[in-house]
Formats: C-alpha cells, sequence, structure tokens
C-alpha cells in the first residue's frame, strides 16, 4: 500500500474528505453517529473557533490510490503548555481503516508536525483540546455514543498503540437509570434544601451568557486542580453561551447559590444524537427544523451530564457537604418529569476517586471507558 497525505490547508475538497472519510471507517457500525459538518468543520476554522486565539492545529488525509482512508487532526494548546510547562501537543479526530500503516503514517505525520513547532510529547486523542472530545473508546463499542463524546471501531485503541504510543489516562462515562435515588442522597439533598441560605435555579435563557459565564466560572474554580485541566476563556464562553441557544433545556441546568453567591452547578445536555443518526452529518436545508422538532415536540430520552461543580469556597465547609449529592437529585428530578429513561455523567478522571465515589452512591455504573495516549518526541524520546 502506498499512502499518501494531504493537508487541510483551506483545501475545500480535501476539509469534505476530511468529514467523509468516517462514513468508510464506520459503515456497518449501527452504533455511530456521525457528527454534524457544520460543526466539526467550524471547530477546525481558525475564524470559528476561539481555541485559535491560543493554539494553532491543522488535519491531513490519507489516501489510498486516491480514496480517502483516515484522518487526523494536530493541535497546540499554549495554554495548557503555560499551565502544565510539559511540552505536550496532541492528536485528534483519529479515525482510520483497520491498517496498521495508514495509522501509522497518520500519527507519525502528527508528530512530526508537533516535533517541528518544540512538542516535547504527543498525547491524544483531544479533538483539539481537554474542553472538546477526549479519548479513544476502548470499552462500551455496543451503544451509541451520547452528544460530545467520540465513538471508534474496536481495533483503533491497538493501531495507536502499534505506532508506539502508550496508555497515558482512562476516561470513564458513566450510565444513570432515571428514577428513584438512594435513601442517603435523597436526605443529603433534603438537609440542604432545608438551609435559609440555600436558594437553586434554572438557567435564564433571556440572560443565557451571563448564566453559562457563573456556571462556567464556578467549573474554572472547581476543576482547577485537576490532571490536565485547561480554563475556559471568555471568547470559548461567549461561543458556548451561543451554540447552547439551539439545544439546552433550562430545566437540566442548575445553579445553586449560598447566601445569594453562586456555589455549585450542574449542565446536562440533551443527548441530540438520537436525533441526528439519520442526518448523516447534514443539518440543512430541512435538518435544522427536523433536529428542533424532535427536540421539542418528540423529547429526549437520555441527556448527558457535562458539569457538576463546587466551587472551592464551599466544598470543605461542613453544613454544604451535600450540595454534591442535592445537585445529582435536582437533576434526577428534572430528567423524571421531562420523561427521561437514563442519563451519562462524566468523563471522569479514573483516579479521580471522590467524584467517582459519589456517582456510584447515586447509582451510576462506569459503562465505556476511553483512553489517552502519549508518546515522547524529539530530544525527550531521544534521552528516553
Amino acid at each position: 500500500m502506498t499512502v499518501e497525505l494531504r493537508q487541510l490547508n483551506g483545501d475545500k475538497k480535501v476539509l469534505r474528505h476530511f468529514l467523509d472519510v468516517v462514513d468508510a471507517v464506520y459503515a456497518g457500525d449501527p452504533n455511530y453517529v456521525r457528527s454534524l459538518d457544520m460543526d466539526v468543520s467550524d471547530r477546525m476554522n481558525p475564524k470559528k473557533n476561539p481555541f485559535f486565539e491560543a493554539g494553532e492545529a491543522t488535519g491531513w488525509v490519507a489516501y489510498d490510490r486516491g480514496v480517502p482512508v483516515g484522518r487526523i487532526s494536530a493541535s497546540i494548546d499554549r495554554l495548557h503548555q503555560e499551565r502544565h510547562g510539559d511540552g505536550a501537543g496532541f492528536f485528534g479526530f483519529f479515525d482510520c481503516i483497520d491498517d496498521p500503516v495508514v495509522a501509522k503514517v497518520l500519527l507519525d505525520t502528527a508528530a512530526g508536525w508537533l516535533e517541528g513547532r518544540g512538542c516535547l510529547t504527543m498525547r491524544g486523542p483531544f479533538s483539539l483540546s481537554i474542553n472538546e472530545e477526549c479519548g479513544c473508546l476502548v470499552e462500551g463499542f455496543d451503544t451509541p455514543p451520547m452528544i460530545m463524546m467520540p465513538h471508534h471501531r474496536a481495533y483503533q485503541g491497538g493501531l495507536i498503540e502499534n505506532a508506539g504510543l502508550v496508555k497515558c489516562k482512562d476516561l470513564f462515562a458513566w450510565t444513570y437509570d432515571v428514577g428513584s435515588v438512594p435513601p442517603r442522597a435523597q436526605k443529603a439533598h433534603d438537609d440542604i434544601a432545608a438551609l435559609p441560605e440555600i436558594s437553586t435555579r434554572s438557567i435564564d435563557m433571556k440572560h443565557i451568557a451571563r448564566d453559562v459565564r457563573l456556571i462556567m466560572d464556578v467549573f474554572n474554580d472547581a476543576w482547577s486542580d485537576n490532571w490536565g485541566f485547561v480554563p475556559t476563556t471568555a471568547s470559548q464562553v461567549e461561543k458556548l453561551a451561543e451554540d447552547l441557544k439551539l439545544i439546552v433545556l433550562p430545566e437540566l441546568t442548575k445553579l445553586t447559590f449560598v447566601n445569594g453567591e453562586v456555589a455549585a452547578v450542574a449542565l446536562a445536555l440533551p443527548n441530540i444524537n438520537e436525533f441526528i443518526a439519520d442526518a448523516r452529518g447534514k443539518l440543512f436545508p430541512f435538518g435544522a427544523i427536523k433536529l428542533l422538532w424532535r427536540l421539542r415536540v418528540r423529547g429526549p430520552k437520555t441527556a448527558r451530564l457535562i458539569i457538576l461543580g463546587i466551587g472551592k469556597k464551599w466544598r470543605n465547609v461542613r453544613k454544604y457537604a451535600g450540595l454534591s449529592a442535592f445537585l445529582y437529585v435536582e437533576m434526577n428530578q428534572a430528567g423524571h418529569l421531562l420523561g427521561m429513561k437514563r442519563g451519562e455523567l462524566g468523563w471522569t478522571l479514573e483516579d479521580n476517586a471522590p467524584i467517582n465515589v459519589g456517582i456510584k452512591m447515586m447509582g451510576g455504573r462506569v459503562y465505556k471507558k476511553y483512553r489517552l495516549y502519549e508518546r515522547a518526541l524529539g530530544l525527550a524520546s531521544a534521552s528516553r
């Protein structure tokens, strides 16, 4: 096999192949849900993705005798490098036919691009950063992915390892059946709800930009000590608020205040993957109308909890120890009233014991695992 690579570089034809190659990779996989083309192309567009304010990225398509057979991106997040000082660059959007030659060419090309820009380690998949899609699915291939989560063939992790990358970290996705809650969690909820200084509300759609900023302020505070954390910027928060206008269900958001100061937040998104599986990546000309009809009239049966956080100021205050359970119960009740059957919580880091124990207490169970891989580059590789 002779593998040819073509870089995006603003080439509309290569971008079309970058979007469409997944149809060949996942042909016959009943659980694959193709991401919307508009979303993927916008994320790779420096004019539309705030990531590029402090980062750079590119992508390639692999061809065998002119036929697209794989894709990959490489990205550098300067906010990550400034915060962690590890010289890491990322690969992502890794989708490939079951061929080790194609996979190695893709991964080596991404590594060479990163090394040429001074990176010491290649890590991923991150598409394009830790605040976007993360990980390669290694367990849980029998169900479709939730919103903003990737899906892979069972062989893809092996292709990454065959190209010389090793496990860096596993991410857990938890499934949760909406319904009754454990008595211990209900008591913690009721104790918090009885405190006179506590108030809680859903997001205000008339002031969604303000409320998304409040949510992400808590996120940036609560997650700041986590492995790999990179704070969201003001531009990213603004873009998130704009994106959420189309799909957010206010009932699935909670802002909890202590004496009027936001202390804890939860944000879940309706799983629009239920509704776009037959769209084949296309939202227009009729897909947007169909999506909104399905979302508002038929209603989703599943949702993904992407944020649940307690501000550091309140985390070790004994009387507020039940805030996380309070939010879990509030979100469960909201999902039940909306007729939802199941939720996904996460992802969470495999070694984040406090969070994982709390999810288990609520009846959650790990049903998918995503793996992050890494490989030393340049001088770092030579010194090992």
